[in-house]
């Protein structure tokens, strides 16, 4: 797998994502999810100009770039200008919508004064994601490239030139391949096309496409019926289907109708906003509603532990704030399939999985993962009902099973943290740092992981969630009491036990997770480091009031030790990821909600500011910058554009 750390675009369909890079080079290929499996090692398009050798386009010193997406949409153009050969080309990248289908459409001029003879190569290597074993075979002027169950297909309008199925990196850099096979077992072939003499200011197209199949189709099938179909496909139509289906979609769930003021500022948030509403469902498996992190930057985990998962957190996290723009369906999946098909035994839902609702790999289980279910609930609900006027009851009905059990899971913790509440002492009893489980049902006894995944223990944040569950189940059980009559007593006694713990949890927090000499928050039981996570108590679990005293310290605190001289935040003190000390988007906009709270619109404007400029020319957030803004690292995080848009319900929805 070729190390490739950054996307710089997104295209994609309900089946397809795929990223891009600055330069127009098709990154990586998902299908038939947004997480897995990833088809591409490298895609490489080039020219041979003449008597030159390869010139590719994606990586050449004598080219120029500029890309954009054709406007409101997720058709992405390429313009690239090779100056030595003075041929200008335009690239437009897009996935039909109806069929698992990517265009490659290409537009060559020639603004030199002689002719220009050009051939086109493909130089494709497929991954399996694993075993690594695949072929592949000519048929019908088609590169097909496959493995036991995904074909991909390569073709276009035109016969081929020459192919190479086999040794292709021997020969592919002087312009010039060949094979006298039809069918090999090497992953990585190559396919060329004439395009014959372009004269001086004369144009010409050429399209290309992809076409993916899995499972169940046979590459027999691939060979004799879908080839002569995908040859007739009318670019051109199914370009513009393309582009109506995305400017409707932004029309659809564009309900904060933000309008431009002629100010640059303004222009760009609103770029930002239009591609975080056609960017995330990119993201979303359309069968389970579980939503992706971001798309992968890191195969090989040698920078981290990997990206292209579903966290349960994130994704309710993502969704509460998306329902606002009318994503709700997905919302609605994730629960009633996703989540339900997730859940553990005992009630809690494992760090993350991937977005078919299969377990992922992970290291830890973290305590909020479950809690956030039980509070998402609830804000979803609240959330569409304000938003539509909706009173059904049929979400909270069809998921109170599940969320019953996830409190079971929290109740135990919780006792756990709290101790015998006949016991004088009422300070926390200490988890068993060493303590081993054979027996999930007693994974509570084990120190959770906190919001960042790093530190094991109980933190500030993870008890915020906690109270948050327990305050959004005793509001669902006011929603529900009449739909459950023969147990009203019973809900009743339960309610009135989840306010005793509600009382207790924030004793517990001031007893415990106060620096007393400075009356600030503490981020767990075990250090004093300034961590931006301690602002879970008042956004989104509203444990205490952003006017509390003690938040009001802890904040000063946070401005004294974790806000750069850019108005970014990072998430806690001598944070080391990826290089350290870089600004998250999280964190900043995290800051940007509490001063919407206290009315500093001073401050509020500040975190804004800093979110909108750090965006990439596509709009696209990342998950940090660099303290200049001028590297980021995972570009197009879920979770940053989701709390760019809270930033922006707070003004602008009605």
């Amino acid at each position: 797998m070729n190390k490739k750390y950054y996307n710089d675009a997104f295209i994609g369909n309900s089946n397809i994502t795929a990223s891009f890079s600055k330069y127009g080079e098709l990154l990586r290929l998902y299908y038939p999810n947004p997480d897995y499996r990833q088809y591409s090692d490298f895609f490489h398009i080039g020219l041979k100009i003449n008597d030159s050798n390869i010139i590719y386009l994606h990586n050449d010193i004598n080219n120029s770039y500029k890309q954009y997406y054709t406007e409101n949409t997720n058709i992405l153009n390429t313009e690239i200008e090779n100056m030595y050969f003075m041929l200008d080309i335009k690239q437009t990248d897009c996935v039909m919508i109806d069929k698992d289908i990517l265009i490659k459409k290409y537009t060559f001029k020639n603004k030199n004064s002689i002719d220009l003879n050009i051939n086109l190569l493909v130089h494709s290597k497929v991954i399996s994601s694993f075993n690594n074993m695949a072929g592949g075979i000519i048929s019908n002027d088609a590169l097909i490239q496959y493995s036991h169950n995904f074909t991909c297909a390569i073709l276009s309008k035109q016969p081929l030139l020459s192919h190479q199925l086999n040794n292709v990196e021997r020969t592919i850099q002087s312009g010039k391949i060949y094979d006298k096979d039809y069918i090999a077992m090497s992953s990585e072939s190559a396919i060329s096309y004439d395009l014959g003499t372009l004269k001086p200011g004369e144009e010409t197209e050429f399209d290309l496409i992809m076409y993916m199949s899995y499972d169940e189709t046979e590459i027999d099938k691939i060979k004799e019926i879908d080839i002569h179909y995908l040859r007739n496909i009318n670019i051109e139509k199914e370009l513009q289907k393309v582009e109506n289906y995305w400017k409707d979609f932004l029309v659809k769930h564009n309900t904060l109708n933000i309008t431009p003021d002629g100010t640059e500022f303004k222009n760009k948030l609103i770029k930002v906003y239009n591609r975080s509403i056609l960017f995330i469902p990119l993201l979303i498996n359309d069968r389970t509603g579980g939503i992706a992190a971001s798309i992968e930057v890191d195969e090989d985990r040698d920078k981290c532990g990997r990206y292209s998962y579903c966290w349960p957190r994130d994704a309710i996290q993502i969704y509460s704030i998306y329902d606002y723009l009318g994503f709700d369906k997905y919302t609605e999946l994730f629960y009633e399939v996703f989540l339900k098909k997730t859940q553990s035994k005992n009630g809690m839902w494992e760090q993350r999985f991937y977005t078919d609702g299969r377990l992922a790999p992970c290291w830890g289980y973290q305590i909020d993962e479950t809690a956030a279910v039980v509070w998402g609930a609830y804000e979803h609900f609240k959330t569409i009902r304000k938003r539509t006027g909706r009173k059904d009851k049929r979400f909270l009905k069809t998921n109170i099973e599940m969320l019953e059990r996830a409190m079971h899971f929290i109740e135990n913790y919780t006792a756990y943290i709290l101790g015998d509440e006949n016991q004088k002492d009422k300070t926390r009893i200490k988890l068993e740092k060493n303590y081993i489980y054979n027996d999930k049902d007693e994974i509570y006894k084990n120190n959770s992981y906190d919001l960042w995944e790093e530190n094991e223990g109980v933190h500030l944040y993870s008890l915020s969630a906690i109270y948050a569950a327990y305050d959004s189940m005793i509001k669902i059980y006011d929603e529900m009491r009449n739909e459950f009559i023969e147990k009203i007593r019973a809900i009743a006694e339960m309610q009135a036990k989840y306010r005793d713990t509600l009382v207790k949890l924030k004793e517990y927090i001031l007893n415990n997770l106060v620096d007393k000499q400075k009356n600030i928050f503490k981020r767990n039981l075990n250090d004093n480091q300034t961590d931006i996570s301690v602002m879970g108590t008042v956004y989104p679990f509203e444990v205490f009031e952003a006017d509390d005293k003690i938040i009001r310290n802890t904040v000063e605190d946070i401005n004294l030790t974790i806000k750069t001289y850019q108005c970014g935040y990072l998430r806690y003190q001598n944070d080391g990821y990826i290089g350290g000390q870089n600004p998250w988007i999280i964190s900043t906009a995290w800051m940007g909600k509490y001063y919407y709270k206290i009315k500093d619109k001073v401050l509020r404007q500040e975190c804004l500011e800093y979110i909108v400029n750090s965006a990439n020319e596509h709009g696209l957030l990342a998950e940090q910058t660099n303290i200049d803004k001028n590297e980021n690292w995972v570009i197009g995080l879920a979770w940053s554009h989701a709390m760019f848009i809270s930033m922006l319900i707070d003004e602008y929805y009605k």
